[in-house]
């Protein structure tokens, strides 16, 4: 316990056994803030030889999830790997539709109260305040991208003295404006809330650097498509990275986890932020190049052409993931074990890895027949 933070810890620092990408960190969870009874907690990542008189590069973490549901634990293999990288890091949490009745301004009010909590500790949690990044993806994504934005919506009570800004962005298939298409729908009637929690619309010389990262096959990459033309207009540094044939939330997943680990190192190392090499292993062999059993290639993609049939049937707020309420059938009725990541969401990866668990189930039954 720390009696100099502003808010008590809940768990008390213990060691992190949880992620293979960061042994010998520890974590401790606070409260950062309180919202009616609810309160969010922060997860804080320290590297193997920290102490509280350092003052460190940290970086910030927010799950994705359509601002519907979602969990922390989405990147603790990232906040573990970059703790292990000498960073402090932290997965904060928020609320969401399916749990708090909120709409994305609202998660974007806590995003930016969790950046200035951070901040406002940055002395005790061993961190310098003018070098933090902010990360997520999707929804996530959105929340992080929108720490750049210097006057948006904000929560009662908060310390608008403290800047939001950060110094660098690692945004994983981020949402980027509101002020469009069915994403506007999600902000009910506060539509006039759209352009303050649209990033794009707030991008001017001298924002941050960001590394923002997308599967080719995601319709969410017109957002990037828009915010990197916009940049390159603008002189802001605005890398990209794409991951071929892959659709929303690729990221979650091997290989891609490791290899976007390692383009958001390099990213943060030419940014002075982490020294030497990045450690993480990328899996020399990728998924998608493994060969498939002789019936899979003939009945692979007609299977795969079918799941996706139905899958885009229930996306009925044009998003590329289902969440359980609109999923039907067997997808329902198994959504558990086809979420794998555990955000509350089906994604275009869960749906392939399904179709391919689906085909050895097929392989291994056509095997005993014959």
């Amino acid at each position: 316990m720390r009696p100099w933070l502003i808010l008590p810890a809940i768990v008390s620092m213990t060691l992190s056994a949880s992620s293979a990408f960061g042994a010998g960190t520890t974590i401790e969870t606070f409260t950062y803030k309180t919202s009616g009874e609810k309160h969010l907690e922060i997860h804080v990542h320290y590297p193997p030889d920290w102490t509280s008189g350092d003052s460190r590069p940290a970086m910030i973490f927010f799950f994705g999830g359509g601002w519907t549901g979602g969990s922390t634990d989405q990147f603790m293999d990232q906040a573990e790997y970059f703790a292990s990288r000498g960073m402090v890091t932290a997965r904060a949490d928020y609320r969401v539709k399916s749990r708090d009745g909120v709409t994305p301004d609202q998660c974007v009010e806590d995003a930016r109260s969790a950046v200035r909590w951070l901040r406002k500790n940055a002395q005790q949690l061993g961190i310098d305040p003018k070098k933090l990044v902010t990360s997520g993806g999707s929804a996530g994504g959105h929340l992080a991208a929108c720490m750049m934005i210097e006057k948006s919506v904000e929560a009662e009570g908060d310390d608008l003295s403290i800047s939001t800004v950060p110094q660098a962005m690692v945004l994983f298939n981020p949402v980027l404006s509101f002020e469009s298409g069915q994403i506007l729908g999600r902000l009910g009637d506060k539509k006039h809330l759209a352009k303050r929690i649209s990033p794009t619309a707030h991008l001017r010389k001298g924002c941050p650097p960001a590394l923002i990262l997308f599967g080719t096959e995601d319709r969410l990459k017109v957002f990037g498509d828009s915010y990197w033309e916009k940049a390159e207009g603008l002189g802001v540094r605005a890398e990209k990275y794409l991951a071929q044939g892959q659709g929303h939330g690729f990221f979650n997943r091997s290989p891609w986890k490791e290899r976007t680990m390692k383009v958001a190192d390099e990213f943060l190392i030419s940014l002075g932020l982490l020294e030497g090499p990045p450690t993480v292993k990328v899996p020399e062999e990728a998924a998608e190049e493994r060969p498939l059993s002789r019936e899979g290639s003939r009945q692979g993609p007609q299977r795969s052409r079918d799941l996706r049939a139905r899958w885009l049937s229930m996306d009925t707020d044009g998003d590329e993931k289902i969440s359980k309420e609109e999923a039907r059938g067997q997808i329902k009725n198994n959504f558990a074990q086809i979420d794998t990541t555990g955000d509350g969401f089906i994604d275009r990866g869960e749906l392939q890895a399904l179709a391919q668990r689906l085909g050895q189930r097929r392989d291994g039954s056509a095997s005993r027949r014959r």
